[in-house]
């Protein structure tokens, strides 16, 4: 047995016990003894995300630099990543070494150097990358039973917020959502494997200076749902004429190279701003904080000019 001790601080603590709750939290403490030991891990540094799983940065003396994923399989987002990463073989993701699914926790290869798209400079080779990544993304899924739907996403958090009696004009916004969802299924209905989350800091730089995708949420749904998370993260603060123009040239970029209408990619960017804007709301975030991200898609769906 390897010699092994890592604390949390304080406020990691209570971040992860309000995240996830006091038993999960004991676990983690558990698996990151018994995994460490499994296998040779040491130099922990946690990544501090607090989304879906307790991440670590780490070194093993059999597989060298790793990422360390502790989940809970009860939540199931951690058994559609693992899933996901197996039935891609590594081709344009990260590798999984090991893993213990059952028990919610995977190894990873560490990319290296690991920079994030986001510090990409140009935004013409942002456009690039993500055009190239997404060209060779979507297959079929082998178990398919074992991935939600990006309808049942929707459902989800449509019912969530109609429940939510001091958001109720954003309950109206993300029902207009789900109605332009509908609309659009009945022309893009294809049951492809999607990403799900295919944003700049998804998409790491690897050592033969090619990009490699991570954390795949793993769900079942159209293509064309994986365009939208991209072009919201180029939102930027200021939600102003500036940058209207530059989504809007972004969206033209994306229709020419990845042939998909005007029309189609302003609406699933719009599904996918109500989505993200109520996620912000259930894990406590306040509705002032995403009133000007659903101008900005408003604006963008009806092509029009922003007063801001």
């Amino acid at each position: 047995m390897i010699d092994f001790a890592f604390c949390f601080s304080q406020n990691e603590s209570e971040k992860i016990i309000n995240r996830f709750g006091l038993d999960f939290y004991k676990k983690v403490l558990l698996d990151l003894v018994y995994y460490a030991d499994k296998w040779d891990l040491t130099a922990m540094q946690f990544i501090p995300s607090y989304s879906a799983k307790v991440v670590f940065k780490c070194q093993s003396k059999k597989y060298g630099d790793v990422v360390l994923k502790l989940g809970d399989p009860s939540l199931g987002e951690i058994v559609t990543e693992y899933y996901t990463l197996c039935q891609y073989h590594a081709r344009g993701f990260c590798r999984v070494i090991e893993a213990d699914i059952e028990n919610g926790v995977i190894l990873e290869a560490c990319i290296q150097p690991g920079t994030s798209l986001r510090e990409e400079s140009s935004l013409g080779k942002r456009l690039s990358v993500f055009c190239h990544l997404y060209k060779g993304l979507h297959i079929s899924p082998s178990k398919s039973v074992v991935y939600p739907s990006y309808m049942q996403w929707l459902d989800r958090i449509t019912n969530y917020m109609s429940k939510q009696k001091n958001c109720r004009e954003l309950y109206l916004y993300m029902k207009k959502a789900r109605n332009i969802y509908l609309s659009i299924s009945t022309m893009y209905s294809e049951k492809a494997l999607l990403h799900g989350d295919l944003h700049h800091d998804n998409i790491l730089l690897g050592m033969d200076g090619e990009y490699i995708m991570i954390d795949p949420k793993g769900v079942i749904g159209d293509p064309v749902f994986d365009v939208p998370r991209f072009i919201l993260n180029e939102f930027d603060n200021e939600k102003d004429r500036k940058t209207y123009k530059k989504i809007n040239y972004i969206i033209g970029v994306l229709v020419s190279e990845l042939t998909i209408p005007d029309s189609i990619i302003r609406q699933c960017l719009y599904v996918e701003t109500l989505m993200s804007a109520c996620w912000c709301i259930e894990d406590g975030g306040d509705y002032s904080s995403v009133k000007k991200d659903i101008a900005l898609a408003e604006a963008l769906l009806n092509s029009c000019a922003l007063n801001l």
